[in-house]
């Protein structure tokens, strides 16, 4: 089942996408999923972000062909950092190019969607907690993150959490086919079963650290390929069974 959130022009609702249309839902899902019986074109909408997290959980260094890529020790557990929830943006929405960088990258990513509050649970208990999985793009400004020598900036600027386009709720996360494309020419190939640490035990590692309450994303890292993209630049994060994350790079004229 695929869930999103849309608009009609009016307010944000959510919905199951069914084909070229979406049924609305009853509310949120992560109650009850329940429809009205109300049915749009997916063509008359315009999709949001599919959830709305009160913070980005993300990952470093959680693919093994990655920590091979910057010739890093593989972990012994879970690098995390935190992406603000007004970083986040849509399907279709523009990554805006921030005036103090001047190399901003994409990181294809698979991202967790929380489905109840979630606090100290096992591994084998993580599942239960999870509505599902959508595509994420761990935008960074590569060039601030080895300035800074921490990732708050480098990782926080506002619309460098794209995320989208809607949640699979059933999905097996350990064997996923994911890619990155920039300007339709392919930079990033996967598959989810190189994640050093799984979903399942992400969750239980997180929850132990911190609450993760409804709508919250955890990005479970990025692959090999990671690279700079320009103003102009389309970059897509495809992920099998889920479906395709576009987002356009803009850079503004920027005034003093």
């Amino acid at each position: 089942m695929k869930i999103v959130r849309y608009t009609t022009g009016r307010k944000a609702e959510y919905g199951i996408l069914d084909g070229d249309s979406v049924k609305t839902l009853a509310g949120n899902p992560y109650r009850r999923l329940m429809t009205t019986g109300q049915r749009y074109k997916l063509s008359d909408l315009r999709l949001l972000p599919p959830c709305t997290p009160s913070k980005i959980v993300a990952l470093g260094l959680n693919y093994r062909s990655h920590a091979e890529e910057v010739n890093i020790k593989i972990p012994t557990e879970p690098l995390i950092f935190l992406k603000p929830s007004t970083s986040v943006i849509g399907p279709e929405d523009s990554i805006v190019y921030p005036e103090s960088s001047q190399q901003v990258d994409y990181e294809g990513e698979l991202g967790v969607v929380i489905k109840k509050r979630t606090q100290r649970v096992s591994i084998k208990e993580a599942g239960r907690h999870i509505l599902g999985y959508t595509c994420f793009n761990d935008v960074t400004a590569r060039d601030l993150q080895y300035k800074d020598k921490q990732w708050t900036r480098s990782k926080g600027f506002d619309t460098f959490a794209p995320i989208g386009p809607c949640i699979e709720t059933e999905l097996d996360p350990d064997n996923l086919l994911l890619e990155t494309y920039l300007n339709g020419e392919l930079k990033q190939k996967t598959s989810t079963s190189d994640l050093i640490f799984s979903a399942y035990e992400l969750v239980s590692f997180i929850s132990h650290v911190m609450t993760l309450l409804p709508g919250d994303v955890i990005a479970t890292g990025t692959t090999s390929g990671i690279g700079p993209m320009q103003p102009g630049d389309t970059v897509e994060v495809k992920i099998k069974n889920i479906g395709t994350l576009r987002n356009y790079v803009f850079r503004p004229k920027y005034t003093n």
